[in-house]
């Protein structure tokens, strides 16, 4: 038997980073980068490493280069966690597993440590593939604490459920994490929401500022914890701000959720040190009229144009080619129309 599974990476439209302190977020998937896993039966169990994982470079500078994109970790740790915790899931449920082994591999087109989700990614392709091959169904809301838990109970990370919420679901989602609608039921309040509704959207990133989410976060979860009243009326008005552009959205006027992007990154702004390269490309594309905040933890942005003559503008600003071409510091596209892990 063998299956293979698909998840892409994300943009955090509005809200975020308040899905990990009981707020709101609208996300949505861009299926021009997707982790894929495939696994199949095996007289041993393997997890074969992917490029990703290499260990032999052909200098030193390429190494390095290596470390910067991609940190010193590759997917391996995460499939081998992703394992762990979908056995131990099973002897919880008192689910009993088929005895057989297999071989599991992987593919990412997603960009490294960008705030694009893609270590979330990878985990929700291998347990999809996990669940497939031992015929093991875990309820829709459910699926996503169970991808948080690999890496935030096996590896320690600081993450939400905002990733894992949309990769499950896919297209464009809005999500409540409210404290009592989670401890009531165990998982938020999810809605998804036509694609339509948005208005022209554009990703950009710069592959120079990889940075892991788990250090972006630290401090600042610190201090939600000790119950900073700064960091606690943050996270309020990041909740706000997704919630009145979701109710844009479901009037259909989602040209105008542009300014709650801003107010998203400048209170953003407020609590986080934000890299300086980071806050360029928002100014970059602020300068040409356009609305822009992070995608995620850091290194993308996700913003909003008026029309093809403001997009034009955006690339020249950038000093990008327009579409789905890569360069050393930025890459650019209008909201995705196709997928290159067909």
């Amino acid at each position: 038997m063998a299956c293979e599974a698909t998840a892409y990476a994300r943009a955090g439209l509005m809200g975020n980073p308040s899905d990990g302190y009981y707020g709101k977020t609208i996300s949505f998937v861009i299926r021009d980068f997707c982790a894929k896993v495939s696994l199949y039966e095996s007289p041993e169990l393997e997890i074969v490493p992917s490029f990703q994982d290499q260990s032999k470079y052909g200098s030193l500078e390429e190494m390095s280069q290596d470390v910067v994109s991609n940190g010193y970790y590759g997917g391996i740790r995460l499939m081998k966690a992703a394992i762990h915790k979908f056995h131990l899931y099973c002897q919880a449920q008192h689910i009993k597993l088929e005895r057989k082994n297999f071989s599991i591999r992987y593919r990412s087109t997603i960009p490294r440590r960008l705030g694009l989700a893609g270590s979330s990614a990878l985990v929700t392709a291998t347990l999809r593939c996990l669940l497939e091959y031992y015929d093991v169904e875990i309820p829709k809301p459910l699926l996503p604490n169970l991808i948080l838990s690999v890496e935030t109970e096996e590896l320690g990370i600081a993450a939400g459920l905002q990733d894992r919420v949309i990769q499950v679901y896919g297209g464009v989602v809005f999500m409540d994490f409210d404290k009592e609608i989670m401890d009531r039921q165990g998982y938020g309040y999810y809605e998804k929401i036509d694609p339509a509704s948005l208005p022209n959207l554009f990703i950009a990133y710069r592959a120079d500022l990889s940075e892991g989410s788990e250090t972006i976060h630290n401090n600042v979860r610190e201090r939600w914890q000790r119950g900073d009243p700064e960091v606690i009326q943050a996270m309020k008005d990041f909740a706000g701000y997704a919630q009145e552009a979701y109710e844009l959205l479901k009037a259909g006027r989602g040209r105008e959720i542009g300014s709650l992007m801003d107010k998203n990154f400048e209170r953003r702004r407020s609590i986080f040190k934000l890299d300086a390269g980071n806050v360029d490309m928002v100014e970059r594309a602020r300068s040409v009229g356009a609305h822009a905040k992070f995608a995620g933890s850091g290194g993308a942005i996700v913003g909003a144009y008026e029309d093809d003559a403001m997009y034009e503008r955006l690339v020249s600003e950038m000093r990008l080619q327009p579409l789905f071409r890569q360069f050393p510091y930025c890459w650019l596209t209008r909201r995705p129309q196709r997928t290159g892990c067909s």
